[in-house]
């Protein structure tokens, strides 16, 4: 393993289904696996590894595809997505997990869930939609984002961006925090992460996979239910259509909304985030094993 600029944050890798992930690790304890979505990679999570990793088990994989993991030509569709997630999990000797994600994190998380419950225990999805269920119409009003249509079209995105990647990145950025930004260092690490035409192709995967995870997603909710605790977290633009699409499916569902916050909440309002967060994983803390010694912030 190798030491990141993150104190107590390492690096490994990690090949599940063929595929290596690169995996970031943190703290001991119940784990808290964490997926990012675009123009994300581990990264992401920089602000709230540290606190969670006082009390848990922190694993942070850059998706297939992102950052440093490999950049296969297929398997960008949710269903393979959480099936790469369930591996890192077994892989690692980390289940039952406490599963969060975001964006395009969001519907692997999910379909980890309703696939594989066994190996998920509680259940953290933000700022996403799941596939075409119904809920998010006030949301699509105007028709979806322009960007899933751009992304989407096989090998027109990467031929037009290469070479303005940082410009692009950037408007996530600010976007996705309200026009705050970034710190420097993780905009850094993102650009480089998405700089490159094999790397902006393998980053549009699961883009162009849309329609395959929504019928994944629609097979799941149509013979089951989400049986483990549930939490939606939204913010702007998705505001509370998650948790509308989400809530006749779901047993236990909570529902919240992060007030003057961007699409990026782990960087825009980390301390909102953990407010939200910490309370929700710790809810069953004392059927598990937290160890000794360790800390409770």
């Amino acid at each position: 393993m190798t030491v990141t600029s993150l104190p107590g944050v390492r690096l490994r890798r990690v090949t599940v289904n063929g595929t290596g992930l690169n995996v970031a690790t943190a703290g001991s304890g119940r784990a808290v696996l964490l997926l990012h979505g675009f123009p994300h990679t581990w990264r992401l999570w920089t602000e709230v590894i540290g606190p969670l990793a006082r009390r848990y088990r922190v694993i942070a994989p850059d998706l297939r595809g992102f950052g440093d993991s490999d950049r296969p030509a297929d398997g960008y569709d949710a269903g393979t997505l959480a099936a790469d997630a369930a591996g890192l999990l077994e892989a690692l000797d980390a289940g039952p997990a406490a599963v969060v994600g975001i964006d395009l994190g969001t519907p692997p998380a999910f379909l980890l869930a309703m696939r594989r419950p066994g190996l998920v225990r509680r259940l953290v999805l933000m700022e996403s939609l799941l596939g075409d269920l119904p809920g998010a119409e006030e949301f699509l009003a105007a028709g979806p984002p322009w960007w899933f249509g751009f992304h989407a079209a096989p090998g027109l995105a990467e031929s037009v961006l290469t070479g303005h990647e940082e410009a692009y990145v950037d408007w996530f950025l600010r976007r996705g925090t309200l026009g705050r930004g970034v710190r420097p260092d993780v905009r850094a690490e993102f650009v480089r992460a998405y700089t490159g035409t094999e790397a902006l192709r393998a980053a549009f995967g699961p883009y162009r996979a849309l329609a395959t995870s929504a019928r994944q997603i629609r097979e799941a909710v149509s013979g089951a239910r989400l049986t483990v605790p549930a939490l939606t977290l939204g913010a702007h633009p998705v505001g509370r259509s998650l948790e509308r699409q989400l809530r006749p499916y779901a047993d236990r569902l909570t529902g919240r909304v992060i007030p003057d916050c961007g699409h990026i909440i782990p960087l825009d309002r980390p301390a909102e985030l953990l407010a939200a967060l910490e309370p929700f994983l710790a809810a069953d803390d004392d059927e598990g094993c937290t160890p000794a010694g360790s800390g409770r912030g």
